[in-house]
Parts: C-alpha cells; sequence; structure tokens
C-alpha cells in the first residue's frame, strides 16, 4: 500500500480515515453519536472530550495524512486550535514571534489574552524572514505565521521561516487556512506545527464550524494534554459532516483557485478598481514565492475599489455574490474586513497592516466567472448612478 505522501490527494480526502460500516455494509462512515461508552474491559477509555471517539479519531486520522503529519486533532473552531496550540508551547516568561498580517482573531488573542498569562510577543514589521528574525529574543520559543495571509494575501517564505527557527531552536507554526492541504503542505517545507480553521475550505459549505492542528506525534501529545484541559473538542455529528466535506474538498479547491485567478485578472484590469490582493498575479510581490511553495494560489483575493464608488453601497447592489461573513463556502462572498475579521484591531493596527476601510474581501465559489463578472459591474454601474443623481 503506498504512504499518504504518495497517495493522491483525492484518494486520501475520500478514503483515509474511514470507519467501516461493518453491520450493513454502507458507502459511507457510520455515526456514533453516544457520549458516553464502557470504561472497564477496554482497550481505549472513549469520551469526546479526549478527542477519541471512533468519528473524531477516524477523521483526525485523514487530517494528518492530508497534511502529511503525523497525528492531528480537530477541535471546536479555528480560533480553539490556535489558542491551544500557542498556549500549549508557551508558558510564562517566554515571548512569540507573530507575523503582522494575520487573522483579526489571532491578533486580538495575542494582545488580549498573553499579557495575564505572562507570556510577551512581538508583532514583525513586515513578512519577510528577516523580519521575524529581528524580533528574536532569548526567550523566544514560537515564531507564528500566517500565508496567504487574511486579508490582504501577504506571502511569506515557509522553508526560510522554518529553517530560520530550527537554526535558533524556536518551534515554528503555521495558519494554513488560505492556502488549504490542497495548495500548500508545511510541513514538507520544514514547519512544525500546522493550524487550519476547518470551517473553511474543509467544510466548504458554510455549515460547519470547526478547528484543526497537526503535527508530529510528539508535539500533538503535547497538544492533547492542553485540548482535554480546555475541552474545545467537536461533537460527532459534526466531526462526520466534516469528513463528509472533505471528500470533495481538492474538486472544491481547484475550482475555486480556477475562478480566484480569472477574477483577480479581470478586476487587475477593471477602471473602476484601484488594487488588487492575488499571489497568482505576476504585480503580487510574493508571487515567485508563492510559486515556489503552492500548487495552487487559492480562492481568496482582496481589492480595493476607486474611491469614488462608495464599498458599502456596492455590497448593498450585489445580487449573485453573498455580501457575508466567514469564506471558503462553494458561493462567492464578499466583506469588509474593518467590519468583520478584523473588526478587533484599532484603525491605527489595521492602517499598520494596509487594511483600509475600502478593502474588500473576496471569496471565490464555484460559480461561473462571467456571472460573477456581471454581478459586479451590475452593482458598480448601480452606485455610480446614485451618485450622478445624488
Amino acid at each position: 500500500m503506498k504512504s499518504n505522501k504518495t497517495k493522491g490527494i483525492n484518494t486520501v480526502c475520500t478514503h483515509e480515515g474511514e470507519l467501516e460500516d461493518k453491520q450493513f455494509k454502507g458507502a459511507v462512515s457510520p455515526l456514533y453519536m453516544s457520549t458516553s461508552y464502557q470504561f472497564d474491559d477496554v482497550d481505549v477509555k472513549r469520551y469526546p472530550r479526549y478527542y477519541n471517539t471512533p468519528n473524531q479519531e477516524a477523521l483526525c486520522k485523514k487530517l494528518a495524512a492530508l497534511e502529511h503529519a503525523e497525528a492531528a486533532l480537530i477541535f471546536g473552531s479555528g480560533m480553539a486550535a490556535v489558542s491551544t496550540a500557542l498556549i500549549t508551547f508557551l508558558q510564562a516568561g517566554d515571548h512569540v514571534v507573530l507575523q503582522q498580517t494575520i487573522y483579526g482573531g489571532t491578533y486580538h488573542f495575542a494582545v488580549s489574552q498573553f499579557e495575564r498569562f505572562g507570556i510577551s510577543y512581538s508583532f514583525t514589521t513586515g513578512w519577510e524572514v528577516e523580519d521575524f528574525e529581528k524580533e528574536i529574543q532569548p526567550n523566544t520559543k514560537v515564531l507564528y505565521l500566517e500565508t496567504p495571509s487574511n486579508p490582504l494575501l501577504t506571502i511569506t517564505d515557509v522553508k526560510g521561516v522554518a529553517n530560520l527557527a530550527k537554526k535558533k531552536g524556536i518551534l515554528s507554526m503555521i495558519d494554513n487556512t488560505f492556502a488549504s492541504p490542497v495548495n500548500q503542505n508545511p510541513i514538507d517545507l520544514g514547519v512544525d506545527v500546522v493550524i487550519h480553521s476547518a470551517t473553511k475550505y474543509m467544510g466548504g459549505h458554510s455549515d460547519i464550524c470547526a478547528g484543526v492542528v497537526a503535527a508530529s506525534q510528539e508535539h500533538m501529545d503535547k497538544v492533547w494534554q492542553t485540548g482535554i484541559c480546555f475541552g474545545g473538542s467537536l461533537s460527532d455529528y459534526t466531526v462526520w459532516l466534516l469528513e463528509r466535506s472533505i471528500k470533495t474538498m481538492v474538486l472544491r479547491v481547484r475550482a475555486q483557485n480556477e475562478n480566484a485567478m480569472k477574477m483577480a485578472e479581470y478586476l487587475y484590469q477593471s477602471e473602476d478598481v484601484d488594487n488588487v490582493y492575488y499571489p497568482g498575479l505576476p504585480s503580487h510581490p510574493g508571487h515567485d514565492v508563492a510559486k515556489k511553495q503552492m500548487k495552487g494560489f487559492g480562492g481568496m483575493l482582496s481589492f480595493e475599489l476607486n474611491a469614488s464608488i462608495d464599498t458599502s453601497l456596492f455590497f448593498k447592489q450585489l445580487e449573485l455574490i453573498k455580501p457575508s461573513m466567514s469564506l471558503a463556502g462553494i458561493e462567492s462572498t464578499m466583506l469588509s474586513p474593518t467590519k468583520t475579521s478584523h473588526a478587533l484591531m484599532s484603525a491605527e493596527d489595521r492602517a499598520k497592516q494596509g487594511i483600509k476601510d475600502s478593502l474588500i474581501r473576496f471569496s471565490l465559489g464555484i460559480e461561473e466567472t462571467e456571472d460573477l463578472i456581471a454581478d459586479i459591474e451590475q452593482a458598480i454601474a448601480k452606485v455610480k448612478a446614485m451618485s450622478v443623481t445624488a
């Protein structure tokens, strides 16, 4: 039998970590809803908070295989995964370096919680390897990166940061949500711990909230010890839904990659758009690095409309694209990061990251791009007409 690294990713998504229906021979994994299992005369004492119910264990095998890791755990949300992973490897007196451009929830967790745990932190001034190196202190224990980043799609040299961490004896940790395992496998590039909001591309249908941590067995044993104390496990019904959704992840993500590339090229040529942020564009400053470390450029992009076009009014005129929070569903959505994903950051801190009030984050679904373009054009036309009649 081929190893998970040599099996095709669609095969891993479809078959790895399946539970066999031994009684009725059904084609999909059976669902075990019990929250109480026998404790005596058994090999494993199962309990949902211990991440070891049959459905939890099976899904974790699939997740580990997808990220080429030895082990993985599934959590109740992306932030449950982020916070559990960070607190596992940091304690009072430690220091962590975080990339400047990261998800707003992670940023808020750092600035609102680390101090009460006695953990110090620094944000990089950029996303290059040297930006991380400049912030390292004698007590630094973790380098935390996110690439492509939310919401500006900045690209960080994953292998470069991972090598820096190894040279300094520091743990490297990455949020791989925007890439998904379809487009990027950080463990192959030397990263120690990989995190996902499985709410996004793994779930893919805007109906699941979950998080993932994947790493070596040694590291995951430590994450498990923290996780059972924090209690951020996932219900078995949601686990079952997520296992089902992952089966089509590659098909969805590759279609979203293609749509994002087409839409980025369209927006880049549009006279109504000032800036487009997408690593697949040759104009993107991280394009060359992205080509080296990614198999696809992802289904996410951001753009800024001309100042003459009111962004709030634009959202209201969309008919097909949903102005909606979250991302990575099969339906295309747009949002304002300043009002949603990065709303907990101060205006000053958003400005440091380059997040303008006019920035629009665009999550591509699987629709025909001609229909998406038509929707954007009719919305812009309506907003322009409003400004003329006002």
